[in-house]
């Protein structure tokens, strides 16, 4: 019987040799072909994720990340490492040699070595073609596949397919290739000079903070942001993680590389740490955006859910939800217009001007058909100068929409213009570098940690690799938030 992969290779003309097992594998991509899509894929991630004004970091990953690359399967590669200004616990690759990083991420390691550790974990995705094949399997699925092939990317199919390798490349593949590229990266590891088992160190700080934000998501109602490396258990307990590993030794080179702890601290001393000023900030019950100057109240027992491109105010139990907007708009156009052209045809009921507002609006209330039924929606505007916020109160199921509806109303009425108080409160939390003293907690130098960051002994043990329970020595270099 013939092998389903080459069956199929022969049906497409789709099998290459796989850079790293010397196998056939499926894939619908020369390597041109690849380093084309990867360039089209890149141009649309710059355009879903601001880049992080850092020119130094930036150099300096990249620095780390060619030295990987140069000593991985695909060493001729023109490798490209782009630090995202992302608040996600994150890292991905796209095909041709494209791997991201968030700054988010970067506040967790306490090492070069961990770093790069991720670093290859990624390279390996991109020498591996795991992303090829991920592409190849849905084209190969469309019966537009053999369009897509004459010119990859183009139209509503292209758009899909990278919606597809995208989705993939940042949520894992799979525990197969997410265990094929820990050992390939372990293996990098060793090639550059530095201990493979600091691939089981960087594994478990981030398994640590995927336990403690599953944990907080799910207490505040919302998605967990976490890296996609796919945890099976923790790396001490993982015999497959700790078998590729150990084998990663036996390609230790000449010249070893320290760990980097301090060259690493130095190098991410003044980290934004959770949300900066183009995002806005969450302190306790009030949304704040310094540049915007802008500031949003909560309900007493409501929760605020801060993401990049909208703002969720939330009801105790998920019991209702506003979702709050901004647009930029000319001043000249009143509040009832502006609504209207953001629901277009749709059309609502009780139109009237929000009273009682500290800025123009327009407020009524919208019918939503939905497979329960009909459910309706609150729907305001308000425009401040040439901003344009938009506000839609949701309650699921929606027969207690009156109960919530005065709720959703004072949220939009009450948004105001920052005080000189919550523009102090409104900047951003970045790391700081100390040495602790003798006698140093983290729950004395959580004191010194802005309030408005919640739990900020356990987030101090996180960012330091001492969760759940360790404590700083004297003497050490340690990351704090100020």
């Amino acid at each position: 019987m013939v092998p389903l992969v080459l069956a199929t290779c022969a049906l497409v003309a789709g099998c290459a040799t796989n850079p790293v097992t010397g196998d056939q594998d499926f894939v619908l991509l020369s390597e041109e072909q690849e380093i084309a899509l990867g360039r089209d894929y890149h141009e649309q991630i710059l355009k879903q994720y601001d880049v992080y004004d850092d020119d130094g970091l930036s150099a300096y990953v990249s620095r780390v990340g060619q030295r990987l690359a140069q000593r991985s399967h695909r060493p001729d590669l023109d490798y490209t490492f782009t630090v995202l200004d992302d608040t996600a616990v994150n890292a991905f690759a796209l095909p041709g040699g494209y791997v991201y990083i968030t700054r988010g991420i970067l506040a967790y390691f306490n090492s070069e070595a961990e770093m790069a550790g991720v670093l290859g974990h990624e390279l390996g995705h991109v020498t591996a073609r795991h992303s090829v094949q991920q592409y190849s399997a849905a084209t190969a699925s469309s019966i537009l596949g053999t369009i897509l092939l004459a010119r990859a990317g183009a139209g509503r199919a292209g758009a899909d397919l990278f919606q597809t390798v995208q989705l993939a490349a940042m949520r894992g593949y799979g525990r197969d290739q997410e265990l094929q590229a820990d050992r390939l990266g372990a293996r990098y590891l060793a090639r550059a000079g530095y201990d493979p088992d600091e691939m089981i160190n960087v594994i478990g700080i981030l398994a640590d903070q995927e336990d403690y934000e599953v944990a907080r998501a799910k207490e505040e109602g919302r998605e967990p942001q976490v890296h996609h490396g796919a945890f099976a258990t923790h790396p001490e307990n993982d015999a497959r993680l700790q078998e590729v590993v150990q084998a990663a030794h036996g390609h230790e080179v000449d010249d070893p590389r320290p760990a980097g702890h301090a060259a690493y601290l130095h190098r991410i001393d003044g980290l934004t740490f959770g949300a900066d000023t183009k995002q806005g900030v969450v302190d306790g019950a009030r949304f704040l955006h310094r540049d915007l100057d802008v500031a949003l109240a909560a309900p007493d027992g409501w929760t605020i859910d801060n993401r990049p491109d909208r703002v969720i105010f939330r009801a105790p139990d998920d019991a209702a939800e506003l979702v709050v907007g901004m647009k930029a708009v000319r001043s000249d156009a009143s509040p009832r217009e502006l609504l209207g052209e953001r629901l277009g045809d749709d059309r609502i009921a009780e139109g009237r001007a929000l009273a009682d507002s500290r800025f123009p609006g327009y407020t009524g209330v919208g019918i939503r058909q939905t497979a329960g039924g009909q459910r309706r929606v609150r729907h305001v505007l308000v425009r401040k100068d040439e901003q344009a916020w938009y506000f839609a109160g949701i309650v699921p199921g929606g027969e207690h929409f009156t109960r919530y509806d005065a709720d959703f109303l004072d949220i939009a009425r009450g948004l105001h213009a920052l005080t000189a108080a919550e523009r102090r409160r409104a900047r951003p939390l970045h790391i700081e570098l100390v040495a602790a003293q003798a006698g140093d907690t983290y729950e004395t130098l959580a004191r010194a940690v802005p309030d408005r960051l919640d739990d900020p002994v356990a987030r101090l043990r996180l960012i330091n690799g001492d969760y759940p329970d360790g404590e700083p020595a004297a003497g050490r270099l340690i990351k704090t938030l100020r």
